[in-house]
């Protein structure tokens, strides 16, 4: 992976190649191994360089034809070495063995259309200069981060808005829609970020810059497969395709010129793609797992047993609430917007551990869940149309209790309360939205926190109501299981898992993390299946277990879900004279006017006093607290000093071209 930066200056002016310098400085932790910019008129390109492949031919940015085409380009394509091989065979000629040539040669014969040939995450700029053309394109699934901001003086884009901020020009101010959007879904609705007027290009789209206008396009799209055509077969051929396609997806995915390793939690996923990955390339496979002090949260005896089963030589990084308290600051500033969850932390000091390692790619299980039936959400989906098929039912309510049993607010309650709070009725029956209906209204409770002033400017312009703006017209017709699986796709997956816990905590350092599971074709091989092969009755992720029978330890293939979690909100407590204080103080509150005092002083007052257990209170004080730090941190310019990065020019490699 890398860090990717680009400027179109408008008004006749041309690109300052100052100006690319400090975008890409502002990312130097993406690309440690060597920095590139090229200018030439108004056009700018700038690269900091993770090198995986073709480590000394690969530089960037890099051109062909003469300089016509020029690319900045952060990513993999897994199956460069097909369409190399192809693109030779049509005549054209490469001086590089890297897959970012390929893209080059590919969009020269086919322009636009180049995206639907690659297999792979990536976020790329193309300057067309024979066309005075900028084309910018993200992945299919949203793994690679590609922001853009206009102002007066032109275009920029990058890959983390840290890089679009350190331009004078483009204003430091939080977006009180996203907020409201993060306290409502957990993520921002793209194009939409956490600040005002920067966007992000979203996942499966491209944009083409030409004569100072902007077009966006769909090129990708999850598309489910109608009720009646969908693959509902003989479970056992089905199970032998699924384990085939991910054979193929892990076996591209092992394509580099540096050692590749892998994460293993102790659960399903993970395992099963070590297992994959193990059958590959030996007993030399590395894995590496977090654990935790808290047993509550900790899988480490899974992960050990997975590693024993496996025969992979395994490391460990112990957690601790200290840990999550003290490194909190730097993944808010890596993350880039606030988030109500402390799971990322772990993630930060995992991939730390992996470069550390002298690692700088790992294979992931991420994405599983989301297609192939995993999450509780479609569990708690069944559940609640079970039950609602029987209102009456004095044990039904019961299995909500069993699926959560670590939320210690749901198991004391009544049956009328669990009625309402899980919105078990024929109204909500009819609600396109029902399976998320309990978690976002949970979510939404943290808005009381608000100030007055942002109450009155989100009545007045909420954010959430773009949500329905962008939902297919068929999403009514579709299941509430097949709805669920969407919204966790198209939102949660790539605005949260693959964003805040992905490539933001991995790439803080140099970390490279590749997911088989989101190989297009593994996605869209699940989106035909029956909703019964993925969960049969409550079985999670049946047909994958099915594939995953033989090749992992039979205690893991059948173990309960267990949803990665991490210690939250009294982690911070022993913080409580630091840093903490500080961003929760009612000076600086007031100062922000984004929350109201009172109310996050109460909420204080309540973790002090071991009075705060519920998934609410949680919630609130991380998204209030990483609010704050972001607001510090991003327009009040308070940068981590432990993220104070050397000038470009000092780092390892740094050229320009043009």
């Amino acid at each position: 992976m890398c860090g990717i930066a680009g400027m179109v200056a408008s008004h006749g002016a041309n690109a300052e190649p100052e100006r690319l310098a400090a975008m890409i400085r502002a990312m130097v932790h993406r690309g440690p191994d060597g920095q590139g910019i090229y200018t030439s008129g108004e056009v700018g390109l700038a690269h900091a360089r993770l090198s995986i492949i073709d480590l000394e031919g690969g530089r960037q940015p890099m051109c062909i034809d003469n300089g016509r085409l020029w690319i900045t380009f952060n990513g993999e394509i897994y199956n460069y070495l097909e369409l190399r091989e192809e693109l030779v065979h049509r005549g054209h000629r490469f001086t590089t063995r890297s897959d970012t040539e390929v893209i080059l040669h590919l969009y020269q014969e086919k322009g636009e259309e180049c995206v639907n040939e690659l297999n792979g995450q990536w976020a790329f700029g193309i300057w067309d200069a024979s066309r005075h053309k900028l084309f910018l394109s993200r992945d299919r699934l949203g793994v690679r981060p590609l922001f853009y901001v206009q102002t007066a003086d032109g275009f920029r884009f990058a890959s983390e808005i840290k890089a679009l901020l350190a331009c004078s020009d483009v204003p430091r101010e939080l977006d009180l829609q996203a907020l409201d959007q993060i306290f409502t879904y957990w993520v921002t609705l793209p194009p939409r970020t956490a600040f005002r007027d920067i966007q992000q290009l979203p996942p499966g789209h491209s944009l083409v810059l030409e004569d100072g206008r902007v077009c966006i396009r769909e090129y990708w799209t999850l598309r489910y497969a109608p009720a009646d055509n969908r693959n509902t077969g003989d479970e056992q051929r089905l199970a032998e395709e699924l384990l085939a396609l991910l054979q193929e997806a892990t076996r591209i995915r092992l394509r580099a010129d540096v050692p590749v390793g892998a994460y293993l939690s102790g659960g399903l996923d993970s395992t099963f793609i070590t297992a994959l990955t193990r059958s590959l390339i030996g007993d030399r496979l590395r894995t590496f797992s977090v654990s935790f002090d808290d047993r509550e949260f900790d899988e480490s005896c899974y992960q050990q047993e997975a590693s024993s089963f496996l025969g992979t030589r395994h490391t460990d990084i112990r957690c601790s609430r200290d840990d999550i308290a003290r490194i909190f600051p730097f993944v808010i500033w890596h993350a880039e917007q606030p988030i109500i969850r402390t799971a990322p932390a772990p993630m930060f000091l995992l991939s730390q551990l992996v470069r550390r390692s002298g690692f700088k790619v790992v294979l992931t299980g991420e994405g599983a869940d989301e297609t192939l039936g995993g999450y509780d959400i479609f569990k708690e989906t069944k559940i609640r149309q079970f039950w609602g098929r029987c209102s009456s039912s004095k044990w039904r309510p019961l299995l909500l209790k069993r699926l959560y049993p670590y939320m210690e607010g749901i198991q004391g309650q009544s049956t009328a309360y669990l009625k309402s709070f899980f919105h078990v009725s024929e109204q909500d029956f009819a609600n396109p939205y029902f399976s998320h209906l309990p978690r976002w209204e949970l979510t939404a409770r943290l808005k009381t926190f608000f100030s007055d002033a942002t109450r009155n400017e989100l009545r007045a312009r909420p954010g959430t109501i773009e949500f329905d703006l962008q939902i297919p017209q068929e999403f009514a017709r579709w299941e509430p299981f097949t709805r669920a699986e969407y919204l966790e796709t198209k939102y949660l997956l790539p605005g949260y898992i693959l964003s805040s816990q992905g490539d933001r905590m991995a790439m803080a350092h140099a970390v490279e993390g590749r997911y088989p599971f989101l190989d297009h074709r593994v996605v869209e091989f699940a989106a035909k299946l029956s909703p019964n092969l993925k969960m049969k009755v409550l079985d999670q992720k049946h047909l994958l277990k099915r594939a995953a029978a033989g090749r992992i330890p039979e205690s893991i293939r059948k173990r309960h879900k267990q949803p990665y979690r991490a210690p939250e909100g009294n982690s911070f407590l022993q913080h409580s004279g630091s840093y903490v204080q500080d961003f929760l103080s009612g000076e600086s509150l007031r100062s922000w006017g984004v929350f109201d005092p009172k109310a996050v002083d109460a909420l204080v007052a309540k973790f002090k006093s071991g009075r705060a257990s519920s998934t609410k209170d949680n919630m609130a004080f991380i998204g209030v607290l990483s609010t704050q730090i972001l607001l510090d941190q991003f327009v009040g310019k308070r940068i981590p000093p432990r993220q104070a990065v050397t000038a470009i020019e000092s780092s390892p490699g740094f050229w320009r071209c043009g």
